[in-house]
């Protein structure tokens, strides 16, 4: 999640200019066709950025030079200063050309996208990118082009099956969710969820939940394992609450318009490699949010409780109603036609 503030073509090559760094990307603007950016959230140590780098390298020797995108991760600028407050905004307006976005990032503007991160829908995996990669991703990305947005054929990397992770006590049932003060992604489906098992929700930017854990202002988050890992949120949480309450990923997008000028030998290569990078990435992310990632956790001193689900899903009825009327029909018919019918 981010704030309102943006930054402009100018204020972005300011920023460059005073970390030494405008000569370089300067002979790189130079002596590329297509020089752009891409902006994302995750940490340099995540699988989503050590895969676009390379993917982007890939394109530009594919290309022959003609390509060349930098990647922002955490979307700080090379100056270090915060560069995309609201990269989705950026997005939009053609100021940045690349972003991965999650559904939550999406939401505001585009509420049919949170249909893939419905509350208890996708059981596996695999189950997630036939429904992303087919029929759901195709009506998704039909809906994002009417709003000025590319959303790349298979181009959904993973994040991962989210849990909760709490700092003083285990949750059992849904009674230990009452009055749980929680940190949600900020979509109004997360939002709406935990609010409906009874938990007092604060929606913040990924990048203070660590201080607001340590300070006490919330004391349980909901994300995927690899997320506590990169987060360091293993310093402030203690157990691990196998919720599998949702999924959700990062979708590769491009500004329409900036996408439209790319010629069709370009757009194919970008296709070609989104497609066999974000599969990469997601067997990557796959090894962290596995047995191995929880290994790790454990070892760091986390706790890990298995929990039953059904009784979370059971006070949702109500939800899963309301939810299918804010999300339109015809994307939870294609989710269900995936996954069966929702209550």
């Amino acid at each position: 999640m981010m704030t309102d503030s943006r930054v402009t073509r100018r204020q972005f090559a300011t920023r460059l200019a005073t970390a030494g760094g405008l000569t370089l990307i300067s002979r790189r603007a130079r002596a590329a066709d297509f020089p752009m950016r891409h902006y994302h959230n995750q940490p340099p140590e995540s699988p989503l950025h050590k895969r676009l780098v390379e993917m982007w390298a890939v394109i530009r020797t594919e290309t022959a030079g003609r390509v060349e995108v930098e990647v922002f991760p955490g979307s700080i600028s090379s100056s270090g200063a915060p560069a995309a407050p609201n990269s989705t905004q950026m997005l939009r307006d053609g100021e940045i050309e690349f972003s991965t976005v999650s559904a939550s990032g999406l939401a505001s503007f585009a509420p049919v996208v949170q249909v893939q991160a419905t509350p208890y829908a996708f059981r596996t995996q695999a189950q997630v990118f036939e429904a992303m990669d087919g029929a759901l991703g195709d009506y998704l990305r039909e809906e994002l082009r009417a709003l000025g947005l590319y959303a790349v054929p298979r181009g959904c990397f993973d994040n991962g099956f989210h849990q909760i992770t709490t700092a003083t006590r285990p949750l059992r049932t849904p009674a230990d969710m009452v009055g749980l003060r929680l940190r949600s992604p900020g979509s109004p489906l997360y939002l709406e969820l935990f609010e409906t098992l009874g938990a007092v929700t604060h929606s913040m930017n990924i990048t203070t939940l660590h201080a607001a854990l340590e300070s006490d202002l919330v004391e349980a988050q909901a994300d995927p394992i690899s997320i506590v890992e990169f987060f360091k949120l293993y310093e402030v949480q203690t157990y691990v609450n196998m919720t599998n309450h949702a999924w959700s990923g990062f979708s590769l997008i491009a500004n329409l318009r900036a996408w439209q000028r790319l010629p069709a030998d370009v757009q194919g290569i970008i296709e070609r490699n989104t497609r066999i990078f974000a599969a990469r990435q997601r067997a990557d992310n796959a090894v962290l949010n596995g047995p191995q990632g929880r290994a790790r956790l454990i070892g760091r001193g986390m706790v890990f409780s298995d929990l039953d689900t059904a009784p979370f899903r059971a006070p949702l009825s109500a939800f899963y109603a309301r939810w299918k009327q804010a999300i339109g029909q015809k994307a939870m018919n294609l989710l269900e036609a995936q996954v069966g019918r929702l209550a």
